[in-house]
């Protein structure tokens, strides 16, 4: 971290200024948004502080559902102090293994488990000190999904849509939002995946919830399961999808008629619509954030809508499309690069 860098030199006063004598913050990871974290050592004991410039990132939906979920039992970071002018956010530090770096074949299963464990909880925290939880309607859904057509397909690839592509998008697009409106609405993490799990002594660790909403019930447990940037065998996943869903029935996060081919369809085209915003995100970073590091788990993403898209007579025409146009354009796009 250079120390001409005007913020990390306000930091470091900030943090001088609460310790009472000098401590030095290292930079520990960026995340997908203007934030940036560091770790401090200070008498033996750990903390991070994250560093978000308020007028890109604010900091009260992070400080509101920290307080809110801590309260609800989960664990996660204790806010510490915070300096609302310049966006600093001194809290706990709750470890430093992410859940995606310890998993493997033979354990995912029971981590995955643990963590969908958590997800009734979750599910439960609708309101913080700052009001309810912005509610996850169609706007909304229809907002992420234009981030794949005006960053990964027009920006990215460069590639102009033609009338019936784009009206092909369209029909699949309703298609992706009806689904997830028809829905359970329940507190949702939004982001819910093992980088966002950290290993603590006594229980996985949730980070990285400042973007919680009020949306639908199988959004969260898609997101872990079909990770953007790791996939499982479809049998483990399988049987992951079938313990969440008698979560949902044992806490009545679902009605008790509601039929496993139902849920099935729910999960799967959530996970669709999560993996067009992703891929259009990760595009996004690189050419709006200069973030190259994420172009890297988009065909993943891509991968995910080709495979399970392919089930679904409403979207077959969306998924075959991105197999033979997109993924294609994706790897050339990835080969020109390698080439430079």
């Amino acid at each position: 971290m250079s120390l001409t860098d005007p913020r990390f030199i306000a930091l470091s006063h900030w943090l001088n200024q609460y310790f009472a004598e000098q401590v030095t913050p290292y930079l520990i990871c960026g995340d997908a948004s203007f934030r940036r974290y560091f770790r401090i050592e200070h008498l033996g004991e750990h903390y991070i502080v994250s560093d978000s410039p308020i007028n890109l990132v604010p900091i009260a939906p992070f400080v509101a559902m920290a307080k809110a979920y801590k309260t609800a039992g989960l664990c996660v970071p204790e806010v510490l102090a915070t300096d609302d002018e310049q966006g600093f956010v001194l809290q706990t530090d709750v470890g430093e293994k992410q859940l995606l770096s310890v998993l493997n074949q033979h354990n995912v299963v029971d981590y995955y488990q643990q963590a969908l464990n958590l997800l009734p909880t979750i599910a439960g925290v609708a309101v913080t000190e700052l009001g309810p939880l912005a509610d996850y309607d169609g706007a909304f859904v229809q907002r992420e999904l234009a981030i794949f057509v005006d960053w990964l397909v027009n920006t990215h690839l460069g590639y102009r849509l033609s009338n019936n592509e784009q009206q092909m998008i369209t029909s699949t697009f309703e298609v992706l939002t009806q689904s997830a409106l028809s829905q359970p609405k329940v507190g949702m993490h939004r982001d819910y995946h093992s980088r966002n799990l950290l290993l603590n002594a006594n229980a996985l660790a949730v980070i990285d919830f400042q973007d919680a909403v009020l949306g639908p019930v199988t959004y969260d447990a898609v997101s872990l399961l079909r990770d953007c940037y790791v996939r499982w065998p479809d049998q483990q996943v399988d049987e992951l999808m079938h313990y969440h869903y008698g979560l949902l029935k044992s806490h009545q996060l679902i009605d008790d008629t509601l039929d496993f081919v139902t849920y099935r369809q729910w999960f799967d085209l959530m996970g669709i619509q999560r993996h067009i915003k992703a891929a259009g995100i990760f595009a996004r970073l690189y050419h709006r954030d200069a973030k190259s590091g994420y172009l890297a788990d988009i065909p993943l993403t891509l991968q995910y809508i080709v495979d399970i898209g392919s089930h679904y007579s409403q979207i077959t025409a969306f998924s075959s499309w991105v197999e033979r146009i997109i993924v294609p354009l994706v790897k050339q796009q990835s080969d020109a690069g390698n080439t430079l």
